[in-house]
């Protein structure tokens, strides 16, 4: 096994634990997974951390706010409410707005369901990063996100290492090249893999732990 396979098995297997799992989300290819894994993108593209974002995810589900029929629904104050619960209160304001008028777009132009939007899309990565940024709230960092996560269930997106991932790869010294990355993960879902390379690029404890896990596997070998 080679220093970089080595580094991607220790990265892999103690952080790939994809953002929507972390979240409580269990991502299947119906209306409502697919529509937390939206709004969990764009929580976490704001300048807040991750975890505020993950448990602020989790808060408005816990608050009924799960479909965009119930968040359209919900007041304003609701909206703040419930991200205030999770935490995430420096951008409350703002977020509650566009999170209502995102269902509402949602709901009048897909009827609720993501799936309608990908099948316009048919296939063109391109023209659904498009349609998914008309979206109130989810600019180009939410769309990287959202692709990264939904790659489990909409095969067409995948592999999906966005910047984000390939920085990660950058600071653990592997190639940045997506190919090779997926090659070097063997048999791991690139979702698993985009997730375990994003937590390297936020944060380097991560990128110290496998470089040093890795070293000891190479001693070991020898």
């Amino acid at each position: 096994m080679t220093r970089h396979s080595r580094i991607v098995e220790a990265l892999v297997s103690e952080h790939g634990t994809t953002f929507a799992e972390e979240a409580g989300i269990t991502l299947r290819n119906t209306p409502q997974p697919l529509y937390r894994t939206m709004v969990m993108a764009c929580l976490l593209s704001a300048r807040i951390r991750g975890s505020v974002a993950v448990a602020t995810t989790r808060a408005l589900y816990e608050a009924g706010l799960r479909d965009p029929r119930r968040m359209g629904d919900a007041s304003w104050q609701e909206r703040v409410d419930a991200l205030g619960e999770g935490g995430y209160r420096r951008y409350d304001e703002r977020t509650a707005t566009q999170l209502g008028d995102g269902a509402e777009l949602l709901t009048e132009r897909w009827g609720g369901d993501l799936r309608r939007m990908r099948d316009t899309a048919d296939g063109d990565l391109d023209e659904l990063r498009s349609l998914l940024r008309e979206i109130p709230g989810l600019g180009p960092a939410g769309v990287d996100i959202f692709l990264r996560e939904v790659q489990r269930v909409w095969s067409e997106v995948a592999p999906y290492l966005d910047a984000k991932a390939l920085q990660g790869a950058e600071r653990l010294g592997l190639p940045k090249d997506p190919d090779r990355l997926v090659k070097l993960a063997g048999g791991t879902e690139p979702v698993v893999l985009a997730a375990a390379l994003v937590r390297a690029a936020l944060d380097k404890k991560v990128v110290e732990e496998c470089l040093r896990r890795a070293g000891q596997g190479s001693s070991k070998a020898a």
